[in-house]
């Protein structure tokens, strides 16, 4: 448990729980002992054990002779903390965005505020993870509750979802998690302290929501009796309205990136090679006191004849020792999770890495990762959800690089982005006095080579921001 609750932490949280961990155990310090073969968390360039194997003859070993005598001397494993495919990477420096807390973070926050279970605050936080940047929830929730069963093995229906998100949606602020603007909306102008206006508003929205968006003032003036004078305020009051929650958690509109400390530094050198190194951060080297591991030693040298008072001293010192040792192998662990995700990641993008085109990046889900690092689906999902890479073209999520795709009539893999791309490419080119409907556009789709659905078109057209037929139809009149 405390592997995998490491694992998920970002570095800036990481910094902060191994400095509590510091501050907790008298036995967990981060000078170097004398004997540098009691050091525990450096790991070792010329040993061959695997990690695996280490753990096995741990298992084998008696608990307090190995805490006495190796205190993880031998057990060690290639270090995981530099992976070179050419040359050394770049000096790392940190890149700060608005304040310290972080999108995630902040709802985070407010959720521990909430009397969940357990599964619901699983569900939860699963729901903060896939907002939009601006603070939506665009994905069906049959699709999250498909994705919790496999990835994470919570067997929840769509119906206990929408449960769950009624909760997250009552966060601040207001409107965040509504599954489309209207719903966004509606769920703030609840918020508002109940009079004449605040009540047309809401008809307005909830029962006239084509005619707002479409900006027909007339139809609407005629439709609510409206005089001058109110029709001012209801405007007024619309403006007050914030159609992206999330952007206002940060600096930079539709971005949570209030602080980016990257996971990782991607180098790609002029010659084509490409190197990475995980970022430590200002995480120490960690070490078992040898002052306790002398106390140890000498309780067992006279154990014969060791008082009441002395035999808890001895449980003392085991437990702080066996807690520090434990911290220690979960630290290590998550370097090693990180830098083999990190590795396959790169070998399966490199095309974008080299180039930082988006459309050099290859469809890829996490079952791919998966299946070549030996990995459980679910680890993978809990390195990339919080995890950034600094790479010569910018600081992304490890997210990012994963996306869905089709296989086209010549057998060629077609990532998500590259079909949006191409769809936008269509729209961009069509008449703008005959814009194509999702009919038409699927259909464009198929005679370039990409065999996609109409709703796949909607949808992307959707996530593009890319208002259907009619209403471009209808700014191009007003353009």
């Amino acid at each position: 448990m405390l592997q995998v609750r490491l694992l998920e932490m970002p570095l800036a949280e990481l910094e902060q729980n191994v400095q509590a961990e510091i501050d907790d155990n008298p036995a967990l310090e981060t000078t170097p002992p004398e004997d540098e073969n009691l050091i525990t968390n450096e790991d070792s360039t010329e040993s061959n054990e695997t990690y695996e194997e280490s753990l096995e003859r741990e298992e084998r070993a008696d608990v307090l002779d190995t805490v006495l005598e190796n205190m993880g001397g031998d057990d060690e494993m290639p270090d995981p903390s530099y992976h070179n495919f050419a040359n050394a990477g770049a000096e790392y420096e940190e890149i700060t965005y608005g304040n310290q807390r972080s999108f995630y973070d902040q709802l985070k926050e407010q959720m521990r505020e909430l009397d969940l279970s357990p599964e619901q605050q699983d569900v939860m936080e699963y729901l903060i993870g896939s907002l939009d940047d601006d603070g939506l929830l665009r994905k069906p929730l049959e699709d999250l509750s498909d994705e919790l069963a496999i990835y994470h093995a919570i067997n929840v229906t769509p119906e206990q979802i929408e449960e769950v998100l009624h909760l997250l949606q009552g966060f601040d602020p207001a409107g965040i998690g509504a599954r489309s603007l209207q719903e966004c909306l509606l769920l703030q102008i609840e918020r508002k302290s109940a009079s004449p206006i605040r009540q047309l508003l809401k008809t307005l929205i909830a029962e006239h929501f084509d005619d707002f968006m479409n900006k027909h003032w007339d139809k609407i003036v005629q439709q609510f009796n409206l005089d001058a004078e109110t029709l001012e305020q209801l405007k007024t009051e619309i403006q007050k309205l914030n159609p992206k929650p999330g952007a206002s958690m940060g600096e930079t509109e539709g971005r949570n990136l209030q602080q980016i400390t990257p996971d990782f530094v991607v180098d790609t050198a002029d010659d084509g090679t490409i190197s990475f190194y995980i970022n430590k951060g200002r995480v120490p080297d960690l070490y078992v006191s040898p002052s306790f591991t002398d106390l140890l030693k000498g309780y067992q040298e006279n154990k014969q004849s060791m008082s009441r008072q002395d035999k808890q001293a001895l449980l003392y010192a085991r437990e702080k020792v066996d807690r520090a040792k434990g911290f220690i192998e979960a630290v290590k662990q998550r370097r090693h999770t990180l830098y083999i995700t990190m590795k396959t990641i790169i070998e399966l993008q490199r095309d974008f890495f080299l180039e930082g085109d988006e459309n050099d990046l290859h469809p890829m889900v996490l079952k791919d990762i998966a299946e070549r690092t030996g990995l459980d689906i679910s680890t993978v999902s809990r390195v990339c959800n919080s995890k950034y890479a600094q790479t010569r073209w910018g600081t992304f999520q490890l997210r990012h690089f994963f996306s869905e795709g089709i296989r086209t009539e010549d057998g060629k893999d077609v990532s998500a982005r590259q079909l949006k791309a191409v769809l936008q490419e269509i729209i961009k080119g069509e008449d703008p006095q005959r814009p194509l409907n999702d009919d038409l556009l699927a259909e464009e789709m198929r005679r370039r080579g990409f065999p996609i659905a109409r709703r796949t078109v909607a949808k992307y057209r959707e996530q593009l921001g890319i208002p259907v037929a009619r209403l471009r139809k209808q700014a191009a009149h007003i353009l």
